[in-house]
């Protein structure tokens, strides 16, 4: 898999520094490094991510060549980075595609306009595109049925006691995450302590016994990529679309089946609390393509139904 990455299309000024060569990026529109890589993070202690005191942002992750750690940094509207480990020449080589390079913020057009201002307001907003689907899909797995909370807890947990201290200078406590056959050998205790059920640790476990196949959806269509991820038990649209957002950087993927997610959409666009994923998906039916980023500029405008009852109570099976 190491040798399917492009060395990316040269470009005119935007540069990475920090690599064997420079990193060509688009220059045509800025990269705001929050925005962007914003999801990748689960939970403000991620011990996958970091971001330092000068703004810098550092991921370790699990390349098909290995452990990597990457340092990315924004100096007087240049990008600027570093890379550590085994893994280091596929995470340049990737980097890019991750700073949303293949995006296309310019094909949406907004018709609402509450859209129209956030958009404007959000010009760094670019989709990220990781090229790798167990490392999303793993703690989307963990986040399925549960709060947040409880979710990153897990994932934090389970990186710290089963992966690898991040290469290179990191800072403190980063850990890149397990590999897959490391997943499959988790004991059942140990995922009980993880505060991790057994639906829930069956379906990780299934999914890295192939991991292999898994990842080349980073390289299909969405859609079909969206298929092959839930040909595994455990896996359905909710944890698919979550999945491929980030490792495919799917403008049109759209997650149905969220808590929260259609009566935020609703109460943005329509002024009603009360809708569903169908109703959700007609609202965001105008912006066919880039439905997803329609979804996330919702969340990004800050305009959300007033809450109406207590948040859901983490749950504890750990000490059962």
């Amino acid at each position: 898999m190491a040798g399917r990455f492009t060395p990316p299309t040269p470009s005119t000024r935007t540069t990475v520094r920090g690599g064997n060569v420079p990193v060509p990026l688009p220059s045509d529109a800025p990269v705001d490094l929050g925005l962007t890589l914003g999801p990748l993070r689960r939970g403000p202690a991620d011990p996958t991510f970091r971001v330092t005191p000068d703004g810098s942002v550092w991921r370790a992750s699990r390349t098909p060549d290995g452990p990597g750690t990457l340092r990315v940094a924004v100096r007087a509207g240049e990008v600027e980075a570093e890379a550590w480990g085994a893994g280091a020449a596929w995470l340049k080589y990737r980097l890019p595609a991750l700073l949303g390079a293949e995006d296309d913020p310019t094909a949406f057009v907004p018709r609402h306009k509450l859209l129209l201002a956030t958009h404007r307001r959000r010009p760094g907003l670019r989709l990220t595109r990781t090229g790798l689907v167990l490392e999303s899909l793993i703690p989307t797995v963990l986040e399925q049925k549960v709060t947040a909370t409880e979710a990153y807890a897990s994932w934090r947990l389970l990186v710290r006691k089963y992966g690898e201290p991040a290469p290179g200078p990191a800072p403190d406590g980063m850990y890149a995450m397990p590999d897959a056959r490391t997943w499959t050998q988790i004991p059942s205790w140990e995922w009980h302590r993880a505060n991790v059920d057994g639906k829930r640790s069956a379906t990780i476990v299934r999914a890295a016994r192939v991991a292999a196949r898994l990842e080349e959806a980073a390289h299909m269509a969405p859609p079909a990529a969206r298929e092959r991820l839930e040909l595994i038990p455990g896996i359905g649209p909710w944890t698919s679309a979550e999945t491929i957002q980030r490792s495919n950087g799917a403008p049109d993927e759209v997650t149905t089946g969220d808590l929260h997610l259609p009566g935020i959409v609703g109460w943005a666009l329509a002024g009603d609390r009360t809708t569903d994923d169908e109703a959700m998906l007609a609202l965001l039916a105008p912006y066919e393509g880039q439905r997803h980023r329609a979804a996330r500029l919702v969340l990004l405008s800050g305009r959300v139904p007033p809450r109406r009852a207590p948040r859901m109570a983490p749950g504890r099976i750990s000490h059962l």
